[in-house]
């Protein structure tokens, strides 16, 4: 009887998350649809400048003219794979240098000023140095990508690392563990969930870095078609562009939280 009450009671909240996640789907896309209806009002009656902020009939239509006659795809090729390269080199060195900074406490303490610095410092400043080292190549714009996401995914894991109950590594030690084993048995599996959510900070992160990199250097991508369209006053090319990067960046954010539930469920 028991049993079956307790089914019963996991049932209705099962039921319950689903018309939760269903009523915040249809107020997600009831707030797209009138943000999108508002905007294409305002700029027919002039209630916005056209010429500035186009309209979304105009961004469809230019958007599938781009894609159709095959000019829009390579940019947004270049952008992806700079961005997708750029969000891992930042997220595994972020990683491996909280490791490392929790290996040695000693090292740690040396380091801990300049990760406050660099994390206060705006990395875009740094973007005409690294051109200048790097070149004007995608090797200065996948690092302008990995260098802003690299500092903070180093900071969150290592605060990570440092909140893990001690009582595990003082249980591990007690038979004889070495601290490589203890980071290895406890630590680097009790942090993983917060490692694994600092990708989804890193996508954004990510598009920012690379979209820079490419405002300063590129021939090519999204955020070089941005800086053409304001060259040429073609403002409906620049709103089309940060359309095409807000989907991208929105379907990027998408696949990294399903990645995100995968490893949960089945790692942890």
């Amino acid at each position: 009887m028991e049993s079956k009450t307790d089914q019963h009671l996991f049932e209705n909240f099962k039921s319950e998350l689903k018309r939760e996640k269903k009523v915040v789907f249809i107020w997600q896309i009831s707030i797209l649809i009138s943000f999108i209806a508002l905007w294409e009002i305002a700029s027919k009656l002039y209630w916005i400048d056209p010429l500035l902020f186009s309209s979304p009939s105009k961004i469809v239509n230019l958007i599938i003219t781009k894609f159709g006659d095959g000019s829009m795809i390579t940019h947004v090729q270049v952008t992806l794979f700079e961005t997708v390269l750029g969000f891992l080199i930042g997220t595994i060195l972020g990683i491996i240098i909280a490791s490392t900074l929790w290996s040695s406490t000693r090292f740690s303490k040396i380091m801990d000023p300049y990760l406050v610095i660099m994390n206060a410092m705006p990395k875009v400043a740094l973007g005409p140095i690294i051109i200048v080292a790097l070149g004007t190549g995608y090797l200065s714009i996948i690092t302008m990508g990995a260098i802003i996401s690299v500092i903070i995914t180093t900071l969150v894991v290592y605060s990570a690392f440092n909140e893990v109950d001690p009582n595990y590594e003082k249980v591990l030690k007690s038979f004889g563990a070495t601290r490589w084993q203890c980071f290895k048995e406890a630590v680097f599996p009790a942090t993983f969930p917060a490692m694994i959510s600092t990708l989804k900070v890193n996508v954004g992160l990510s598009w920012v870095g690379i979209i820079v990199g490419e405002f300063l250097v590129s021939k090519q991508g999204l955020g070089y078609l941005i800086i053409y369209g304001f060259q040429v006053f073609d403002f409906t090319l620049v709103m089309a562009s940060l359309v095409l990067i807000a989907i991208f960046a929105a379907i990027m954010y998408k696949i990294v939280e399903r990645i995100e539930g995968w490893l949960i469920k089945h790692t942890i």
